[in-house]
């Protein structure tokens, strides 16, 4: 009578064990491998890449500098000479970056992608944040803060292939957050974080054109588009969770609960899911159809690792884990393969 039941028991620890396994196997992020930051305190922002040349940026917001990887996870180089770096864009045809700096006075910096020399600056208003790129016009899009007492901010418009200050948006409240243009150049979805709304820019006039409020959440973050189903993804904050807009009508069409203190979000077009960071964990659905959205599963990612880049032409994703607030941290880059 022992025997058997230390044989059944035998049995349910193998089969939780192997229970276990196979969730694990069973995920659609595996951790393929994890590069420790010793030295790093604070947040990380974005990531930047660099395809062709096999490199991978990294905006350490409070260690004030740009670290750069390889698509393997290694560190090869740390930038220094910022204040507080948070978007990069790598531009390939010269081999530049442009990094957006927060630190005290607005200002984006141009950056050599050979010897990483600071070459070139612009100055903008405090509060320089995050940026979009547009590819038909070659503009960079940055956030910066107002000058009219929160009432209003600004989008700044970079132009890349001279590297000037060319125009700038006005919008409601005193921040913005994610954007997302479209493939023909000709509109910008963005984040209003104060009003807690969609705005609608439309690029050519550059004015506000439409406002779809945010109803029952606040601090609206992450975003991705959609475009072929008309449909916008964004995430917020308070309280976690996820929203689908239609981009034809400005309406709700559903909301499902993701990873709390989210910052970047992704849409893989092949897999037809969404990847959405956040702090411990990187939320995962998977999209039915343009009104259905199913929860496929919570990817261990680790504390404030709500950075995050996904590369479909690797098939993989890429996750900063922070430090802030957590004297303990382990800071580390972990690199994911996408499983089918």
């Amino acid at each position: 009578m022992r025997a058997n039941r230390m044989l059944a028991i035998s049995g349910l620890l193998l089969f939780g064990l192997a229970t276990r396994t196979n969730a694990q196997e069973k995920l659609p992020l595996k951790l393929a491998a994890t590069t420790p930051l010793p030295g790093f305190t604070g947040d990380f922002d974005h990531f930047g890449l660099d395809l062709k040349g096999k490199r991978l940026f990294l905006a350490a917001e409070d260690h004030k500098t740009v670290e750069v990887f390889d698509l393997d996870g290694k560190r090869l180089q740390s930038i220094s000479g910022f204040g507080q770096p948070h978007a990069i864009l790598y531009m390939p045809g010269v081999n530049k970056l442009i990094v957006t700096d927060g630190d005290g006075f607005g200002m984006v910096e141009l950056v050599s992608g050979e010897d990483y020399k600071i070459l070139n600056t612009i100055k903008l208003p405090p509060g320089v944040d995050g940026a979009v790129f547009n590819p038909v016009n070659g503009y960079y899009y940055v956030e910066s803060g107002g000058e009219t007492g929160g009432q209003t901010h600004k989008i700044n418009i970079i132009d890349t292939n001279a590297f000037k200050l060319v125009g700038d948006i006005t919008l409601p409240g005193n921040h913005s957050e994610a954007m997302a243009v479209t493939r023909d150049g000709k509109k910008m979805y963005v984040n209003l974080s104060t009003p807690k709304e969609v705005g609608v820019v439309d690029l050519n006039t550059r004015e506000l054109v439409a406002r779809w409020p945010i109803t029952g959440a606040e601090t609206p973050n992450s975003m991705a588009l959609d475009e072929p189903n008309h449909r916008l993804f964004i995430a917020t904050r308070n309280p976690p969770k996820f929203f689908v807009f239609d981009t034809d009508t400005g309406k709700i069409v559903t909301t499902v609960p993701c990873s709390a203190f989210n910052d970047d979000m992704w849409f893989d077009v092949v897999r037809k899911r969404i990847y959405l960071s956040g702090s411990e964990t990187t939320t995962v659905l998977t999209q039915a159809d343009a009104d259905h959205y199913v929860f496929v599963a919570e990817v261990p990612t680790g504390y404030r690792a709500k950075t995050s880049l996904y590369v479909p032409q690797l098939n993989r994703f890429y996750a900063a884990v922070s430090g802030k607030g957590k004297p303990d941290a382990q800071l580390a880059v972990r690199v994911y393969d996408v499983q089918p």
